[in-house]
């Protein structure tokens, strides 16, 4: 003790920080194990001379990685940890975690184990320094010590870098005895020359996150959740802090309490000795987010107290400061995974870490407790509150029993509702069922519970006859309790999860059960889930199960129910009896009162216990008769095993064997095989185990194998055998249907023994009722023509003095049939006054051509016209003025639709055309369109119809082989309703219908477009499948609704690229992720999760940024991997399109401007920001100089404003200018720190943005004003986009797209993809233009 007393003076009296000295000695000399060099490596598990607490359990292997971190079990890849902050999914001592490297002879880790005398002796003087009362009588007997030592941050070398010359070095202590452990980190100094490291996804993207300090647990079920954690440091200002700051009063010494409580206790709260002078503490951020955390836990459980003390083993240094590195909140944080606002209904502890200094002293405390006062509302409305030293618990009243959170009647019936999902192998057949039901009545007063499982398929239902345990877990919730015992639901309430593994004798099959108890429904009902996975022994159909009594220990602790034991059972067929049995073992986790104290053990004993599966209604049902009282003072008391508690050292896949006490051995599983320590597989296949019978296949799987009836047959009933399938029979064949009369609906069989009805054409309904179609409602015949409608169809007939067939009819002079010139038809069947139409009627001549003067009979408006009526430009005069002179039209000449739109091009269209974009159509001889249209200025080739109509899917790029189309024959079916009216009306035009006039728009298969548009007026709607308008949807010029289709997808079709995904309707959020672009619905604003899924496979690309053009509903993204800018349709079939290909080095990000068809971009490898039209024309950069870090860009398009962020690590902040690039000005430029995402909010016109800096995300007026922060507490946001009431952002820690609400800041939901990789940019797509103007 005097040299460890003699060094830690020597330490202060330096008083800066910590030299290297004052790490504990290590290296080859002390006999350490040297770490193999590498990028990801970890360490053997090495098996402690003693097994040492962690967390409140036991830990006997220890295991060493590269990237800075310690664990009591083997590292998963880097790539699952590495970059995410905490917690993570395994047990973490994290003196400095990111992504490390030490090839290339960069450094070197040593790790021992170590029982010397002298350092111990040095452990203990820093241990007592920061718990100078608590750890005054702790005296370790081992220590285990971890050095970094000049170890180097990950890079990608290339021949153009050279290797960083920043080396960190830093050592990891732990030292500990029987009851308790403390962990020590060390930071020499000089040890930390670089605080973060960059990601092997960020590519050209210039990010570096920092690393994270601390401890997490990982020992829940979904530790993203639940997992519990102590945050030391995981920004840039509190890593920097690491070496002159401390909790022991000695700079770069930080010591911790990890031992034998389920928390992190930091030095520095119980009078810790002061350190030399140093400077004031900083002050805490004002934005940052309040000091209380919430520890997930069940129960409450306050910090140990806080104790004041003598100061360092006798001597008095200099006055100084004690504290947690500033920058995360001034203080060190332990707490759930989530912060409360992410909490899901768990309670837990309050820890109140609350900052006191003054220039003098900076002390922490964290003493605070739960009451009842505060938290009663946990406790069952038939339970009462106690408050306790250090927290409170619920308890149920007299009459009532359960854990007080969930309390029962006593003595009354209950029921127990819920769903059971299993796969099974069952002899040779592998068996599946999902969500079956599970009902189960309890008879209190007597211990009595009855369990009925549902839908179970036959095979599997008998094969868990045996499994009594399925039915016995209600046994011991509800058995009948004798004095001074508790049944189970009592200690457990109503959520708790059991695990049970049975292992069958004597062919060793295996299966595990879990069921988790997930509160009390209505009418008190328990609400359970149940999994059933693994292998049982086939029982035949005739057998009969019958189970003895049995008695069964329980052993309790704070958290944990279990027992094991083995059973038999007997078998019978008939009158011959087979006596097998199986081995159990059950672990059932609680949270229950802490300072209430379980019976150490108890004895269930089963009077009575029976199973039978009733055939007839397939149900599985078990009855069991049972009490629970003390243990007899005779049993032994095994302990908790390490079986049990997960201490062994048994590697998967052997299995842990409980022994006698805490015995175990290590056993390979079935299927393995192996001493139990090393495993391989058993190929029962290829070495001729398997029996698997005729017409199967055997096919090896880990650790066991399965047998696939081949092609044309299907599992025998007995489960073995594969026998021919039985084709089904034809529903529609035999008659076997409800469908309408033939002469009204058709039946369909699919084939597989079930038929579906479809009404013919001309009738509408269900196909079981289908009734006529009054087709002459919407008049499809020549105005000219009368409509007769027919059961199914209906027939035109031109009137009298008219002939044709219906839907063409010409006037006869004399019985002369006479085709009507375009001028004399639009005279004669003169149109009702259109939406946008004047209701002129035309002048014509003697030869029926359109008069070349033509004036309007009742405004007075007058113009010249074409030879085809079509008004020509500039020559329309007012009223009362003189009319224009025209000239003499050409000779009439009827022209083909192609010729006349060669003749009259039409510019650019408002509403859908043929050939739309300025673009002149080639005819060929006869004045057909030529099946292969090229756009003489993009580029673009594609096919078209007779019609000259675009056949979807066939458009190809600029300078790519253009397509290869078929000459446009006519359909061989016949024209629907609205290519009839089309061609009606295309002819009652005279073939060249005027921009006032509509014609309908027809989908390829004959259908109405769900949109119709009115000429060029701008004016559009949506339309039924007959065509007829749907009230309430007609928009304005500038917009257009969002229509859905008329009619159902056809059951065949062809399909898009298998790249390409269409989204639904709606809105729906668009997340760049590598080299995918997710799709996210939103259902209102919460996350629809399920409905998740890949839109855009972008195969070697890295999509950075992304936005989306809602007038023609296209998604662009940049590619820092391919240096480019692409964009692609949200249709069935579309491709993606590269637009900008060169002059990038890394494009980040991306805004549409909807309005001015423009885009705007962010390059950090040019510190650039340009423009360019959305086909990439028009390029030019907008700005070039005062640009370090580019990276966000949005724009307010009804407003004409650019925004952008710079997160230039010396002086951040965020700019904006016109579109056009003038008036450019910094709008925010303190407090920020790395503002990566941006976003302009069209609803509340905010622009708001997301630090990963400062961690804040915070709004602005446009003009830099109001500027308010929404929430503080970020992880490391990278993207983010604003609807509706919230916002969405990508989050680099988490892997994920988090949802914050706008108005109370709160995290409301999240979404993790279940591929993790980092997430760039996010958009989010409306069914309509936000904010848009004419």
């Amino acid at each position: 003790m005097r040299a460890a007393a003699a060094l830690l003076a020597a330490v202060l009296a330096l008083g800066a920080a910590l030299p290297r000295p004052g790490l504990l000695p290590h290296g080859p000399a002390r006999g350490d194990a040297r770490l193999r060099p590498g990028d990801d490596e970890s360490s053997p598990g090495l098996l402690l001379r003693r097994a040492l607490r962690l967390y409140g359990r036991a830990a006997r292997r220890l295991y060493v990685g590269t990237n800075g971190v310690i664990s009591s079990q083997d590292f998963p890849r880097e790539t699952q940890y590495v970059d995410d902050d905490f917690p993570t999914d395994f047990p973490v001592i994290a003196p400095f975690l990111a992504d490390l490297d030490t090839s290339g002879d960069r450094g070197n880790i040593y790790y021992r184990q170590d029982d010397s005398r002298d350092v111990l002796d040095q452990a203990l003087g820093y241990i007592q320094a920061g718990f100078p009362r608590s750890a005054a009588a702790f005296v370790p007997t081992n220590a285990f010590i971890a050095t970094w030592e000049e170890v180097g941050a990950y890079q990608e070398l290339s021949q153009d870098t050279e290797p960083s010359t920043k080396l960190n070095t830093f050592q990891a202590v732990i030292a500990y005895n029987d009851e308790d452990t403390y962990s020590i980190f060390l930071y020499p100094e000089g040890g930390l020359q670089f605080l973060g490291t960059r990601p092997k996804e960020s590519y050209n993207v210039q990010l570096e996150l920092p690393a994270r300090v601390g401890f997490s647990w990982g020992d829940s079920d979904d530790p993203k959740r639940d997992g519990l954690f102590h945050s030391l440091a995981s920004s840039e200002r509190a890593l920097r802090g690491l070496e002159r700051e401390s909790n022991t009063g000695i700079p770069g010494v930080w010591v911790f309490h990890v031992g034998s409580t389920e928390h992190v206790e930091p030095g520095g709260g119980q009078g810790a000795a002061p350190a030399v002078p140093q400077s004031p503490p900083e002050p805490p951020n004002p934005g940052t987010a309040s000091y209380t955390r919430r520890v997930s836990s069940h129960t409450a459980m306050a910090q140990r107290p806080s104790h004041g003390g003598p100061v360092l083993l006798g001597f008095v240094p200099a006055r100084g400061d004690t504290q947690e590195p500033g920058g995360d909140g001034g203080t060190g944080q332990s707490f759930s995974a989530n912060p409360s606002s992410y909490s899901s209904g768990q309670h837990g502890v309050g820890v109140e870490e609350d900052v006191h200094f003054n220039p003098d002293v900076f002390t922490y405390s964290a003493a605070s407790r739960e009451t009842c006062a505060q938290h009663h509302g946990q406790c069952s409305p038939h339970a009462f509150c106690t408050d306790y030293a250090a927290g409170f618990c619920c308890h149920c009243r007299a009459s009532f029993y359960g854990n007080g959170r969930q309390c029962l009647p006593e003595g009354a019936v209950h029921r127990l509702n819920g769903k059971v999902s299993g796969s099974l192998r069952v002899g040779r057949a592998s068996l599946r069922f999902q969500d079956v039901d599970l009902h189960a009545y309890i008879v209190g007063s007597d211990g009595r519970a009855y369990t009925a499982i549902s839908g179970v398929p036959q095979p599997a239902a008998r094969a868990l006859l045996p499994l009594l345990p399925l039915g016995g877990l209600f046994a011991w919730l509800f058995a009948l309790e004798e004095p001074g015992s508790e049944n189970g639901f009592s200690i457990t309430g109503a959520e708790f999860t059991q695990n049970l593994e049975v292992t069958f004798y004597p062919g060793g099959e295996t299966v595990q059960v879990t069921q988790t108890a997930e509160g009390l429904g209505p009418d008190n009902y328990l609400s359970l889930r149940t999994h059933i996975q693994g292998e049982v022994p086939f029982l035949p159909d005739n057998v009969t199960v019958h189970i003895t009594p049995y008695e069964e220990l329980y052993s309790y602790s704070s958290s944990a129910v279990t027992s094991s034991g083995h059973r038999e059972y007997v078998v019978a067929e008939g009158t011959a009896n087979q006596t097998l049995s199986y081995r159990l073992r059950q672990n059932i986790t609680v949270a229950g009162c802490p300072h209430a104290r379980p019976p150490a053990r108890q004895r269930l004993s089963v009077a009575r216990a029976f199973a039978l599966f009733d055939s007839h209604e397939h149900v599985l049902r078990y009855a069991l008769a049972a009490r629970i009282g003390p243990a007899p003072d005779d049993a032994e008391n095994p302990g908790v095993s390490p079986c049990h508690d997960g201490s062994h050292a048994c590697e998967a896949p052997a299995r842990c064997q409980p022994g006698v006490g805490t015995e175990y051995t290590c056993e390979c599983s079935a299927g393995y095989r192996g001493d139990g320590r090393g495993c391989r597989d058993v190929d029962e296949c290829s070495e001729g185990l398997s029996q698997c019978g005729p017409f199967s296949v055997c096919l090896n799987e880990p650790g066991s194998y399965r047998c696939e009836c081949r092609g044309g047959y299907q599992p025998a009933g007995d489960g073995q055998a594969c026998v021919p399938l039985a084709p089904p029979s034809d529903p529609c064949e035999a008659g076997r249907h409800r469908c309408a009369p033939g002469d009204r609906a058709r039946c369909l069989s699919r084939g597989d023994g079930r038929a579906t009805c479809e009404c013919l054409p001309g009738y509408t309904g269900d196909g079981i009722h289908c009734s006529d179609v009054d087709e002459c409602a919407e008049s499809p015949c020549h105005p000219a023509a009368i409509c007769y409608n027919t059961p199914g169809s209906f027939s035109c007939r031109c009137r009298p003095g008219y002939a044709g067939d219906g839907f063409q009819c010409t006037y006869a002079a004399e019985g002369n049939p006479q085709r009507l010139t375009p001028c004399q038809h639009e005279r004669m069947y003169p149109r009702e006054v259109p939406p946008l139409g004047d209701g002129h009627v035309p002048q014509c001549d003697e030869q029926g051509r359109y008069r070349p003067l033509q004036c309007h009979g009742s405004s007075g408006h007058c113009w010249c016209v074409d030879a085809a009526g079509q008004e020509i430009a500039g020559t329309r005069t007012a009223p009362g003025t003189t009319p224009p002179r025209c000239g003499s039209p050409e000779s009439i000449q009827q022209l083909t639709p192609c010729e006349h739109a060669r003749m009259y091009p039409r510019e650019v269209p408002p509403g859908p055309s043929p050939v739309g974009d300025g673009h002149v159509p080639q005819c060929d001889e006869q004045g057909r369109y030529r099946p292969l249209q090229c756009h003489s200025s993009s580029g673009h080739c594609w096919c078209v119809d007779a019609a000259g109509q675009e056949i979807a899917g066939t458009r190809t790029a600029p300078g790519t082989t253009p397509p290869r189309c078929g000459s446009p024959e006519p359909t061989e079916r016949p024209p629907s309703m609205c290519e009839r009216w089309r061609q009606s009306l295309l002819e009652h035009y005279g073939g060249s219908p005027r921009g006032d006039q509509y014609v309908p728009q027809c989908e390829p298969g004959g259908d109405f477009a769900p949109l119709q548009c009115h000429g060029d007026s701008g004016y559009c709607w949506c339309v039924e499948q007959s065509g007829r308008e749907i009230p309430g949807t007609r928009s304005e010029p500038g917009t257009t609704p969002p229509c859905l289709p008329s009619v159902a997808p056809p059951s065949v079709r062809p399909e898009p690229r298998p790249d390409v995904s269409p989204p639904a309707s709606g809105t729906f959020l668009l997340y760049a992720q590598g080299q995918q672009i997710g799709y996210l619905p939103l259902n209102g604003t919460r996350l629809h999760k399920e409905a998740a899924k890949t839109l855009l496979s972008l195969h070697g690309s890295i999509v950075v940024g992304i936005d989306y053009d809602c007038r023609d509903r296209m998604i662009y993204w940049t590619d820092v991997a391919g240096r480019s800018i692409s964009r692609a349709g949200l249709e069935p079939g579309s491709e993606p399109e590269t637009i900008i290909s060169s002059g990038l080095i890394s494009p980040e990000g991306l805004a549409v401007d909807h309005l001015r068809r423009a885009m705007f971009w962010t390059d950090s490898g040019l510190d650039r920001i340009e423009r360019a039209r959305l086909d990439g024309s028009e390029r030019r950069v907008l700005f070039d100089s005062d640009l370090v870090n580019p990276r966000a860009i949005a724009v307010d398009p009804v407003r004409g404003n650019l925004y952008w962020t710079d997160w230039n690590r010396e002086a951040p902040k965020i700019e904006t200018s016109t579109v056009n690039g003038a008036n450019r000005r910094v709008l925010v430029h303190t407090d920020i720190g790395l503002p990566n995402g941006l976003t302009f909010d069209p609803f509340s016109k905010l622009l708001c943005w997301a630090d990963a800096g400062t961690k804040h995300l915070e709004c602005t007026f446009p003009d830099g004003t109001g500027r308010r922060v929404v929430q503080s507490n970020l992880n490391y946001p990278f993207s983010i986009v604003s609807y509706a009431n919230h916002f969405y952002h990508t989050d680099w820690r988490r892997d994920g797209v988090i949802a914050v609400n706008k108005e109370t800041g709160s995290f409301t939901d999240e979404y993790l993809p279940e591929q993790r990789s980092h997430l760039y940019g996010i958009t989010a797509v409306y069914p309509y233009c936000p904010g848009a103007r004419k």
